[in-house]
């Protein structure tokens, strides 16, 4: 009996909610292992909202953030292309991309994205300024989410390509399943004092680091 359950402790051990308030992720290397999966019980997301920060000097292309169904490896996807200036979103499958969007080397950028599955238009938010509304596809977005930070998934929790990896630090990770309104992506992006993600909150976020992902105390880093 206690073998068994050291064996559910260890299978346990690499995935932990945490408080991650003022820490941060490095992603230090292209890799194809390098990831950081985020787990959620939800299982449909009718819009999607996403904020966070991050730092890179890449100048080629790479995935922020990818989630995936058994349907759709591109169910929503974050995701820099080689094209300068350009960002483009994915959902569904289908793709959008966001012009005039200047992602400077070596500097802390705040970002956010929305998506109405309604509408089936997205639009990109870089430090405090919005972009023009795009058409990408209808939602909603169903099935168990594979949601990973740092890789873009060409299979169902894996398929990853060490050529379109991230090589950043990251910080303040949220999600919403809904579109957030232009007021409180302000906030988010001015200061502390925003409504925390209801799919993932960076102070209660359950993860599991892999490869070489490092999080450490921003305070250590810059």
């Amino acid at each position: 009996m206690m073998e068994k359950l050291l064996l559910i402790l260890v299978a346990l051990a690499p995935c932990w909610a945490a408080d991650l308030s003022g820490k941060l992720l490095i992603f230090p290397r292209e890799s194809n292992i390098d990831h950081v999966k985020l787990k959620t019980s939800k299982t449909v997301l009718n819009s999607v909202t996403t904020c966070f920060r991050f730092m890179t000097d890449m100048s080629k292309s790479y995935s922020i953030l990818s989630v995936a169904t058994a349907a759709h490896t591109n169910a929503f996807v974050l995701f820099k292309p080689d094209e300068e200036n350009v960002f483009r979103v994915h959902v569904l499958d289908g793709a959008a991309d966001f012009r005039s969007v200047p992602i400077a080397p070596s500097t802390w950028h705040s970002m956010c994205t929305t998506w109405d599955s309604a509408t089936g238009l997205a639009q990109l938010w870089l430090n405090g300024e919005s972009t023009v509304k795009r058409y990408v596809k209808n939602g909603p977005i169903t099935g168990p989410l594979s949601i990973v930070l740092g890789q873009d998934q060409d299979t169902y929790g894996g398929g990853f390509d060490a050529k379109q990896s991230l090589v950043a630090m990251l910080s303040d990770f949220h999600m919403w399943d809904y579109v957030l309104p232009a007021a409180e992506i302000r906030l988010n992006m001015d200061g502390p004092c925003f409504t925390p993600g209801n799919v993932f909150d960076w102070r209660n976020i359950q993860h599991e680091l892999a490869g070489k992902v490092i999080l450490a105390k921003a305070s250590d880093v810059v």
